[in-house]
């Protein structure tokens, strides 16, 4: 899919280009490629004189050519977040800089994208040129990490509440496991979507093309994401802590089964004595002329065992 953008006073318009003769004749100011074709790849290479390798957004790049600048285009690779209640993940988005029209490549539809697209059509003046549609970009996309980060923040409330105030079975343990793994993993890959984001802008400020207004933009950018990594940190301690309760309760319920079977084992080993004994084959049993010498027996067989029951209910050790 092609979406060209174009400014015109001072609200960004999309056009969706289906064929070649739909783009437009003076240079927009964004070009997106979604999943592109070699097709349309062509009309860009015609169009604008720019060739997109096959291989932009494979993710084994060597970390030298995530920025870098050749023939005059400034070319940035960076990872944006998809927060999916299923799967949540990063896609690798390809940037080129050329001719002051910024290309942008990627696999799949992106929030950050999307919320952008919506702003810039409600909020004039928000975009002047294809920088500041890079940085608008990475503005929205550490705005939206911190939306993800609250998101974390609610679900593991939620995880707290089950586990530290109500009665945990083994089966509420293995859902809060589940529910926070997932939100470990979530969490670690917001660390890993604003760290990208935070090295992408420091190189459009090292490289001097930024004027001042984008530099001051850029520099409140660093701070908001300085900011969102303590939240980060303080989620991966109070995960690891839910974890360890979590842990610590699964351990306490199979403490209980060993407990049981290590009082009836206690319970029963004085029957069990006095049922080998009077189970020997001797020459001349006592009782053989006792005609109560069996029930006896029996009556002492289970008061062996119901008095280390009474003992150990009396200690509290049952309950």
């Amino acid at each position: 899919m092609l979406n060209v953008f174009t400014l015109a006073n001072g609200r960004l318009f999309q056009e969706e280009i289906d064929r070649p003769e739909d783009l437009p004749p003076v240079n927009p100011v964004w070009v997106d490629l979604e999943d592109p074709t070699p097709e349309e790849k062509g009309w860009i290479a015609a169009r604008f004189n720019l060739f997109i390798p096959q291989d932009i957004i494979d993710d084994d790049l060597e970390e030298s050519a995530r920025f870098y600048e050749e023939e005059g285009a400034i070319h940035i690779r960076s990872d944006f977040l998809i927060d999916d209640d299923e799967t949540p993940r990063n896609v690798r988005v390809a940037f080129i800089l050329h001719n002051n029209v910024l290309f942008s490549i990627h696999r799949e539809d992106l929030p950050v994208f999307r919320l952008l697209r919506m702003r810039a059509r409600r909020i004039p003046a928000l975009i002047e040129d294809s920088k500041d549609v890079l940085l608008k970009l990475y503005d929205a996309d550490a705005e939206y990490s911190a939306d993800a980060l609250e998101g974390i923040y609610d679900e593991l409330e939620k995880v707290s509440k089950r586990v530290l105030q109500d009665e945990v079975n083994d089966q509420a343990a293995a859902e809060a496991l589940a529910a926070i793994a997932r939100q470990e993993d979530l969490n670690g890959r917001i660390r890993r979507n604003v760290m990208d984001t935070r090295r992408a802008v420091s190189f459009m400020m090292r490289a001097r093309m930024l004027n001042a207004e984008q530099f001051e933009e850029s520099r409140q950018i660093l701070r908001d994401i300085d900011s969102l990594d303590s939240h980060t940190a303080f989620l991966f301690d109070k995960i690891n802590f839910l974890m360890d309760a979590t842990v610590g309760f699964i351990n306490i319920n199979q403490n209980k089964i060993i407990k049981i079977f290590s009082v009836a084992s206690v319970a029963f080993l004085p029957p069990t004595l006095i049922a080998s004994i009077y189970g020997m084959n001797f020459q001349a049993m006592p009782e053989l002329n006792w005609s109560w010498g069996y029930p006896f027996a029996v009556v002492l067989m289970v008061a062996s065992a119901v008095t280390p029951f009474w003992y150990f209910r009396r200690k509290g050790w049952l309950n």
